[in-house]
Protein backbone atom coordinates (compact mmCIF):
# COMPACT_ATOMS: atom_id res chain seq x y z
CA UNK A 1 0.00 0.00 0.00
CA UNK A 2 1.03 3.18 -0.78
CA UNK A 3 0.55 6.32 1.68
CA UNK A 4 0.91 9.73 0.47
CA UNK A 5 1.21 12.04 3.89
CA UNK A 6 1.58 15.82 3.64
CA UNK A 7 3.19 18.06 6.31
CA UNK A 8 2.34 21.03 8.64
CA UNK A 9 2.55 24.12 5.89
CA UNK A 10 -0.54 26.62 7.07
CA UNK A 11 -0.90 29.25 9.71
CA UNK A 12 -3.60 32.12 10.29
CA UNK A 13 -3.19 35.32 12.35
CA UNK A 14 -5.08 36.19 15.55
CA UNK A 15 -5.22 39.54 17.85
CA UNK A 16 -3.96 37.87 21.08
CA UNK A 17 -4.27 39.19 24.53
CA UNK A 18 -3.62 43.00 24.83
CA UNK A 19 -4.03 43.37 20.84
CA UNK A 20 -0.83 41.31 20.16
CA UNK A 21 -1.23 39.68 16.98
CA UNK A 22 -0.31 35.75 17.29
CA UNK A 23 0.49 32.90 14.91
CA UNK A 24 -1.86 29.71 15.23
CA UNK A 25 -2.11 26.73 13.26
CA UNK A 26 -5.48 24.66 13.45
CA UNK A 27 -4.22 20.84 13.84
CA UNK A 28 -7.00 18.14 11.57
CA UNK A 29 -6.80 16.25 14.55
CA UNK A 30 -8.88 18.48 16.57
CA UNK A 31 -11.78 17.87 14.16
CA UNK A 32 -11.55 14.40 13.23
CA UNK A 33 -13.52 11.57 13.74
CA UNK A 34 -11.60 9.35 16.28
CA UNK A 35 -11.46 5.65 16.47
CA UNK A 36 -12.85 4.83 13.15
CA UNK A 37 -14.41 1.40 11.75
CA UNK A 38 -12.59 -0.94 10.52
CA UNK A 39 -12.59 -4.04 9.07
CA UNK A 40 -9.79 -6.56 8.59
CA UNK A 41 -8.57 -7.88 4.73
CA UNK A 42 -9.66 -11.06 5.29
CA UNK A 43 -13.32 -10.39 5.52
CA UNK A 44 -15.87 -10.80 3.24
CA UNK A 45 -17.35 -7.59 1.81
CA UNK A 46 -20.79 -8.54 3.33
CA UNK A 47 -18.79 -8.10 6.44
CA UNK A 48 -17.93 -4.87 5.26
CA UNK A 49 -21.27 -3.82 4.28
CA UNK A 50 -23.18 -4.63 7.62
CA UNK A 51 -20.10 -2.29 9.73
CA UNK A 52 -21.14 0.75 7.29
CA UNK A 53 -25.27 -0.39 7.81
CA UNK A 54 -24.37 -0.66 11.54
CA UNK A 55 -22.72 2.82 11.92
CA UNK A 56 -24.83 4.71 8.84
CA UNK A 57 -21.52 5.17 6.69
CA UNK A 58 -20.32 5.32 3.84
CA UNK A 59 -16.82 4.25 4.29
CA UNK A 60 -14.79 1.35 6.43
CA UNK A 61 -10.92 1.25 6.91
CA UNK A 62 -9.24 -1.57 6.47
CA UNK A 63 -6.39 -2.42 8.81
CA UNK A 64 -3.97 -5.26 9.66
CA UNK A 65 -2.54 -5.31 13.45
CA UNK A 66 -3.98 -1.95 13.51
CA UNK A 67 -1.77 0.05 10.90
CA UNK A 68 -3.94 1.62 7.55
CA UNK A 69 -3.60 -0.91 4.95
CA UNK A 70 -6.64 0.63 2.86
CA UNK A 71 -10.73 1.69 2.73
CA UNK A 72 -13.80 0.56 0.85
CA UNK A 73 -16.48 2.59 0.25
CA UNK A 74 -19.98 1.69 -0.29
CA UNK A 75 -19.02 3.09 -4.21
CA UNK A 76 -16.56 0.56 -4.10
CA UNK A 77 -18.41 -2.67 -3.33
CA UNK A 78 -21.37 -0.99 -5.71
CA UNK A 79 -18.44 -0.72 -8.74
CA UNK A 80 -15.90 -3.60 -7.78
CA UNK A 81 -18.65 -6.09 -6.83
CA UNK A 82 -22.42 -5.77 -7.33
CA UNK A 83 -22.04 -4.29 -11.20
CA UNK A 84 -19.14 -6.90 -12.29
CA UNK A 85 -21.97 -9.59 -10.87
CA UNK A 86 -19.36 -11.25 -8.17
CA UNK A 87 -20.72 -12.68 -4.73
CA UNK A 88 -20.32 -10.39 -1.91
CA UNK A 89 -20.03 -13.55 0.14
CA UNK A 90 -17.37 -14.81 -1.58
CA UNK A 91 -15.07 -11.64 -2.13
CA UNK A 92 -12.89 -10.28 0.38
CA UNK A 93 -12.08 -6.86 1.57
CA UNK A 94 -8.11 -7.17 0.48
CA UNK A 95 -9.82 -7.60 -3.55
CA UNK A 96 -12.27 -4.68 -3.56
CA UNK A 97 -10.14 -2.22 -1.21
CA UNK A 98 -8.44 1.06 -2.23
CA UNK A 99 -4.96 0.69 -1.60
CA UNK A 100 -3.36 4.47 -2.57
CA UNK A 101 -4.66 6.76 -0.03
CA UNK A 102 -4.15 10.13 0.59
CA UNK A 103 -3.51 9.76 4.56
CA UNK A 104 -2.26 12.92 7.09
CA UNK A 105 -1.25 13.17 10.89
CA UNK A 106 -2.52 14.79 13.88
CA UNK A 107 -0.75 18.27 13.71
CA UNK A 108 -1.78 18.57 9.74
CA UNK A 109 -2.75 22.01 9.43
CA UNK A 110 -6.43 21.71 8.67
CA UNK A 111 -5.91 24.36 5.76
CA UNK A 112 -3.55 22.30 4.04
CA UNK A 113 -5.37 18.98 4.81
CA UNK A 114 -8.35 20.72 3.25
CA UNK A 115 -6.05 21.71 0.01
CA UNK A 116 -5.40 18.14 -0.09
CA UNK A 117 -8.49 16.61 -0.15
CA UNK A 118 -9.44 19.10 -3.17
CA UNK A 119 -6.02 18.36 -4.80
CA UNK A 120 -6.63 14.74 -4.72
CA UNK A 121 -10.36 14.92 -5.23
CA UNK A 122 -10.67 12.66 -1.63
CA UNK A 123 -13.50 12.85 0.55
CA UNK A 124 -12.03 11.70 3.52
CA UNK A 125 -8.29 11.73 5.15
CA UNK A 126 -7.59 8.84 7.19
CA UNK A 127 -5.26 10.34 10.01
CA UNK A 128 -2.39 7.68 11.07
CA UNK A 129 0.41 8.25 13.31
CA UNK A 130 4.56 7.57 11.90
CA UNK A 131 3.90 3.92 12.24
CA UNK A 132 1.01 3.91 9.87
CA UNK A 133 -1.64 2.89 13.03
CA UNK A 134 -5.11 4.75 12.19
CA UNK A 135 -6.66 7.40 14.72
CA UNK A 136 -9.42 9.01 13.20
CA UNK A 137 -10.03 10.30 9.77
CA UNK A 138 -10.84 14.35 8.96
CA UNK A 139 -14.02 14.29 6.46
CA UNK A 140 -15.82 16.78 4.54
CA UNK A 141 -18.80 16.78 7.20
CA UNK A 142 -16.18 17.19 9.90
CA UNK A 143 -15.02 20.56 8.58
CA UNK A 144 -19.11 21.47 8.02
CA UNK A 145 -19.73 20.72 11.83
CA UNK A 146 -16.94 23.08 12.82
CA UNK A 147 -18.53 25.57 10.31
CA UNK A 148 -16.35 26.05 8.00
CA UNK A 149 -18.85 26.36 5.43
CA UNK A 150 -16.83 28.43 2.87
CA UNK A 151 -14.02 26.06 3.08
CA UNK A 152 -16.42 23.22 2.47
CA UNK A 153 -18.28 24.49 -0.45
CA UNK A 154 -15.33 24.86 -2.02
CA UNK A 155 -13.04 21.59 -1.50
CA UNK A 156 -16.94 20.03 -2.91
CA UNK A 157 -16.67 22.06 -5.77
CA UNK A 158 -12.74 21.08 -6.35
CA UNK A 159 -13.82 17.37 -5.82
CA UNK A 160 -16.74 17.60 -7.82
CA UNK A 161 -14.75 18.50 -10.97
Amino acid sequence: MQLCRFGVHGAGNRRGEGGKEETWVRASGTIMTSNPQTVEPSKTVVDAARIMTQEDAGVVHVTENGRLTGMVTDRDIAIRVVAEGKDPKSITVREVASTNLVTIDLEQDLDEALRSMAKRQVRRLPVVMEDGRLVGVVAQADVARQGHDTQTGQVVQEISQ
